[in-house]
C-alpha cells in the first residue's frame, strides 16, 4: 500500500503559478498511484493567498481524482460579515480505499499572543486495508508558535493513546439498528500519521511524537532508511533560504516492521515543500 503526503501551499508551484491538475497530476505519476494521498493548505475562497482567487480547491481536487473518495478538514472556516463565501483553509485525504469512518478533529490552539498563529486540525479516517482496518490522520502544525507546536504534537500522542485503547477494548455492542448512533463501529489498534509538522528533529513537538521509554509514533523513514538522514523537505529550491526538514510519515509500533520503501521527492518545484511516499505492507503476504 502506497501512501503520499505533500503540502501543496494551495497548489502554488516555486514559479508562482497556482495549478491543482499539474500538483495532482505529478503526485499520481511520482507516487504510483497513492492508495492514500494526504494533502495540506488546501484551500476554499482564499481570494488573499497569492495566485489562489476564489477557487474552491477541494472541488477541484475531486474533479482530478476520478476513483478517489476526498474528506476535507478546515482548520480555518470564516465567515464573516462581508464575505460573500465561506473562506476555508486545512487538510485533506483523498483514498482509493473503503472508508469505515471519519473522524475528525480540532488540535489545541493555547494563546501565544507574541507570534501570530491560526487554528490547526487532524483530517483523520478509518480505511479497510488488505489487512483490515487502518486509522490515517493528516494534519499540519503551527509555524510559528512553539508552543502552540508542541501542544498540538502531544495531542496526536494522546489520540494515538486513546484510539488504541478503545480498539483494544472496544464498546459493548448494543441492539441498536445498524443506521443508529450506537451501532458498532470498525476500530483500530494501527495508524499512519503524515504531514507537515513544522518541526526539525531536534525540535520539541518532534522530540514528543517519537521518544519516551515506550514510543508512540515511529519516524518511518529512519524505520526504511536506517543510518541515512532524511533529506530537507522545505525550502529545497528557494533562492536564499536554508533547505529544513519538517514534513514526515509516522507510524505506530505495530507498522514499523511494516514499511517498506519511504522516498522524498527532491527535484520537484511543484510546491514548497517536496512530497513523501511510503510504501507500506505486512512481512508476510496475505
Amino acid at each position: 500500500m502506497r501512501i503520499l503526503t505533500w503540502n501543496v501551499q494551495w497548489f502554488r508551484g516555486i514559479d508562482g503559478r497556482v495549478d491543482v491538475a499539474r500538483v495532482l497530476h505529478h503526485a499520481l505519476q511520482w507516487g504510483e498511484q497513492p492508495h492514500l494521498i494526504g494533502l495540506q493548505e488546501v484551500a476554499q475562497h482564499c481570494a488573499g493567498l497569492d495566485g489562489a482567487g476564489c477557487a474552491d480547491q477541494v472541488a477541484q481536487v475531486r474533479a482530478c481524482l476520478p476513483g478517489y473518495e476526498v474528506f476535507y478538514a478546515p482548520a480555518v472556516d470564516d465567515w464573516r460579515p462581508g464575505l460573500a463565501q465561506r473562506q476555508r483553509f486545512g487538510n485533506l485525504i483523498a483514498t482509493r480505499l473503503p472508508v469505515l469512518r471519519v473522524h475528525p478533529q480540532p488540535l489545541p490552539y493555547p494563546a501565544d499572543p507574541a507570534v501570530p498563529s491560526m487554528p490547526r486540525v487532524l483530517a483523520a479516517l478509518t480505511v479497510l486495508a488488505p489487512w483490515g482496518a487502518l486509522r490515517v490522520g493528516c494534519t499540519h502544525l503551527a509555524y510559528y508558535s512553539a508552543r502552540q507546536r508542541l501542544a498540538q504534537a502531544q495531542a496526536l500522542v494522546a489520540w494515538q493513546q486513546e484510539a488504541a485503547q478503545v480498539a483494544n477494548a472496544p464498546p459493548a455492542a448494543g441492539d441498536e439498528p445498524p443506521d443508529q448512533p450506537f451501532q458498532s463501529r470498525s476500530h483500530a489498534v494501527d495508524a499512519v500519521l503524515m504531514g507537515d509538522f513544522n518541526a526539525p528533529p531536534h525540535d520539541a513537538a518532534y522530540r514528543a511524537l517519537v521518544e519516551g521509554t515506550s514510543p508512540v509514533w515511529w519516524d518511518a523513514w529512519v524505520a526504511a532508511n536506517p543510518g541515512r538522514p532524511q533529506p530537507p523537505t522545505f525550502r529545497v529550491h528557494e533562492a536564499g533560504t536554508t533547505p529544513v526538514l519538517c514534513d514526515y510519515v509516522f507510524v505506530t509500533a505495530g507498522l514499523r516492521a511494516w514499511v517498506r520503501r519511504v522516498v522524498v521527492d527532491e527535484d520537484t518545484t511543484l510546491s514548497d515543500h517536496q512530497p513523501i511516499l511510503m510504501e507500506l505492507a505486512p512481512p508476510n503476504p496475505i
